[in-house]
C-alpha cells in the first residue's frame, strides 16, 4: 500500500482520474472523486464514526481539501445507498456549495434530504433508478439495481472517453431479499460484454469464506426469541437497516405484541420509509413511546439505536440507567447487528451493563439474529468472473479486506500489475485500459467537534486522552522580577492524578531549586521559567509514578 506523499502531474487529455478520498483501511468516509476533462463526479460523501482514543469527537469526515478551490467544476455527487458511512458527510459537503445536484434513490435522497432540512440546505436533486441513464457533463451515468441492508441501492457504471468505471457501492448478492430486489446479475453481465476498464468493489466480507446467509433466515430467529420473552423486548439495531425493523414489526404482530421506535433516527427513517412504501407495518403495532409504558410487558417490542455501543445512544443510556426505560430482570435486549470493526470494547460493555441489570441480551454470538448486507468471497469470485474486469480497485474495507478482495480478484485471472492495492488519497489515471498509480495525496481526518469542524486537531485529541488517562497537575508560583526568588507558592492541584495532594510535598524543594538555578544562569523570561517547572515536575512524576500527566505550570512576577 502506498505511503510516500507525492503530488500526481497535470491531467493529460484523453485520461480518468480516480481518486478514493475515504473508506479505504477503514469502515467509512466512503468517498471518491472521478476527474475527467476539468469535470468532477463525486460518487459517495460519507462519515466515519470516532473511537474510544478520539475522546469528544461526533464525527470524521472525509478531507474535502483535493476539491475545495474547485467547487465549480463537481457536477454531481452520485448517491450509492442511504447508510451514514455514504452520506453522512453530505451536509458538510453542501455547506462548501449548497447546489451541488445530488443523484441518488428514492429512498437514498429522502433520507439525505431530511438530514439537510436539520442543516437548513435545500438540494438540488435528482432521483434515479436502475436500469436509468444519465449524462452529467462528460460522464455517462448507468444505475444498476444491487442488494444490501437497505433498500434502494445501486451501483454505478461510469463511462467517460478515458475508460469506464463499475462502482458497486455496498452489495451482496442475496437470492431471496425481503423486497425481492435481488443484484442485477445480467446486468452486471451485460455491462462485462461492453467493458469494465476499473471495478471498484466493496471489500468488507472478503475475507469470509462461501456466501453471505439469506436476509429471510434471521425473521424466525427473531420471532422465535420474541415468543419465548417473559417481559418487554428491546431490539437495537442501525436506524436505517429496514429489513431488520420490518423483520421485528412481523415477529411483533405475529405475536400479540405492539413496537415503539426510540431515537430520533430510528423514528425519522422509519418514517421516510413507511411513507415511500418501503416499509410495510402491520396495522394497530405502532405505537408512541410515550403510551408505549401503559402496554402490559409481556405485549410491548422497544424498537432502539445503539447497537454500536455509542455513548449516547438509546441502548447505552439504558445501560447506564440514564433513559425513562429502566432495564430488569425478565427483560429481553436483541442486538440485530453486527460488530463494525472498533466498536468491539464499547459494545461488551453496554452488554455486560445490561446483564448486571438482569436482561437476556441475545447477540450475533449467541444467535443468528443478524447477517451481513455485504458480500463474502463466494459472491466476489461471481462478480470478476462475470465481469472479467481489466484492471481492479477493492474499496470499502480495512486493509487486510483490500488484500483478500484482491487476492479474489487475482485468482480469477486479474493480472497482479492491474490490482491495485490504495489507501485515502491515492490518485489513479486510467487511459486506454490501463490504470497506473501516479500520486498520493496528504489526506487527513477532518473532526466534527460540537459546532466545530475540522478546528480540532490531532494534538487537541493527544491533550484529551492525556487528560482522561493520566490526569491535570497545575503549579501556580509568585517569583520576584528582580531576582527570580520564589515569594508565595509552589501552589500545586491536581485532577485525576492523586486524591491526597500532600504527594507533591517531595517535589516543592526540587521547583524551587530549580527556579533558583535558572535565575543564577540569568533566565528571567517568564515563558523559559514555566517551561523549568514543567521538566522538573515531570521528570519527578515519571520516575515516582510512571504517569505522563498534562503539567500547565503559572509563573507570575511580583
Amino acid at each position: 500500500m502506498p505511503s510516500t506523499v507525492f503530488a500526481p502531474a497535470e491531467l493529460r487529455e484523453g485520461t480518468l482520474r480516480v481518486t478514493p478520498i475515504g473508506g479505504l483501511g477503514e469502515i467509512g468516509r466512503n468517498m471518491t472523486i472521478f476527474e475527467y476533462a476539468g469535470k468532477i463526479l463525486i460518487v459517495d460523501c460519507g462519515v466515519l464514526f470516532p473511537e474510544v482514543d478520539q475522546p469528544g469527537v461526533d464525527l470524521i469526515l472525509p478531507d474535502f481539501s483535493p476539491i475545495r478551490d474547485r467547487l465549480d467544476d463537481v457536477v454531481g455527487v452520485v448517491l450509492t445507498h442511504g447508510h451514514e458511512d455514504h452520506i453522512g458527510a453530505v451536509p458538510y459537503l453542501l455547506r462548501l456549495r449548497q447546489d451541488i445536484p445530488l443523484i441518488g434513490s428514492s429512498l437514498t435522497l429522502a433520507l439525505v434530504e431530511a438530514k439537510l432540512k436539520e442543516h437548513r440546505i435545500q438540494p438540488y436533486s435528482l432521483t434515479v433508478s436502475e436500469g436509468q441513464t444519465e449524462k452529467l457533463g462528460p460522464f455517462e451515468l448507468e444505475f444498476v439495481a444491487v442488494n444490501h441492508s437497505i433498500p434502494d441501492a445501486l451501483a454505478v457504471f461510469i463511462a467517460t472517453p478515458g475508460g469506464t468505471v463499475l462502482h458497486t457501492g455496498d452489495f451482496k448478492m442475496d437470492q431471496l431479499p425481503l423486497d425481492n430486489r435481488i443484484t442485477d446479475l445480467r446486468a452486471f453481465a451485460r455491462l462485462g460484454e461492453r467493458g469494465v476498464d476499473l471495478f471498484l468493489v466493496d471489500s468488507t466480507n472478503a475475507d469470509v469464506p462461501g456466501f453471505t446467509a439469506l436476509e429471510r433466515s434471521i425473521g424466525p430467529v427473531l420471532d422465535s426469541v420474541i415468543a419465548r420473552a417473559p417481559r418487554r423486548v428491546i431490539v437495537a439495531s442501525f436506524s436505517s437497516h429496514v429489513h431488520r425493523v420490518q423483520q421485528v414489526l412481523d415477529a411483533a404482530h405475529a405475536n400479540g405484541r405492539r413496537v415503539a421506535l426510540l431515537g430520533r433516527s430510528m423514528v425519522r427513517n422509519m418514517t421516510i420509509a413507511a411513507e415511500l412504501g418501503y416499509l410495510k407495518v402491520p396495522e394497530n403495532v405502532l405505537i408512541d413511546y410515550k403510551k408505549a409504558k401503559d402496554i402490559p410487558d409481556d405485549k410491548i417490542v422497544y424498537m432502539s439505536t445503539g447497537s454500536q455501543g455509542e455513548p449516547m445512544a438509546v441502548l447505552s443510556r439504558m445501560a447506564n440507567l440514564d433513559h425513562q426505560i429502566e432495564v430488569g430482570p425478565g427483560d429481553t435486549v436483541i442486538l440485530a447487528s453486527s460488530l463494525i470493526p472498533g466498536n468491539e470494547n464499547a459494545v461488551y460493555r453496554v452488554i455486560d451493563g445490561l446483564t448486571k441489570l438482569g436482561a437476556n441480551v441475545v447477540h450475533k454470538g449467541n444467535a443468528k439474529v443478524h447477517v451481513s448486507g455485504h458480500a463474502s468471497a463466494g459472491e466476489l469470485l461471481y462478480c470478476y468472473n462475470i465481469l472479467k474486469p481489466k484492471n481492479v480497485l477493492p474499496v470499502h474495507g480495512e486493509y487486510r479486506h483490500l488484500v483478500a478482495n484482491a487476492k479474489l480478484a487475482r485468482d480469477t485471472g486479474v493480472p497482479e500489475a492491474n490490482t491495485i492495492l490504495a489507501e485515502d488519497g491515492t490518485v489513479i489515471d486510467l487511459r486506454d485500459g490501463v490504470a497506473t498509480v501516479v500520486g498520493q495525496l496528504d489526506l487527513g481526518y477532518v473532526y466534527v467537534d460540537g459546532s466545530t469542524v475540522g478546528e480540532i486537531t490531532e494534538a487537541d485529541l493527544k491533550d484529551r486522552r492525556i487528560l482522561a488517562e493520566e490526569g491535570f497537575i497545575s503549579i501556580i508560583i509568585v517569583v520576584e522580577s528582580a531576582t527570580g526568588r520564589v515569594v508565595v507558592g509552589p501552589e500545586i492541584h491536581a485532577k485525576g492524578f492523586a486524591e491526597d495532594e500532600s504527594v507533591f510535598d517531595d517535589v516543592k524543594p526540587k521547583i524551587i531549586a530549580a527556579l533558583a538555578d535558572a535565575a543564577r544562569d540569568g533566565i528571567r523570561e517568564q515563558h523559559a521559567l514555566q517551561q523549568v517547572v514543567r521538566r522538573t515536575v515531570g521528570r519527578w512524576v515519571n520516575t515516582s509514578y510512571r504517569r505522563r500527566p498534562m503539567i500547565v505550570p503559572m509563573v507570575i512576577e511580583a
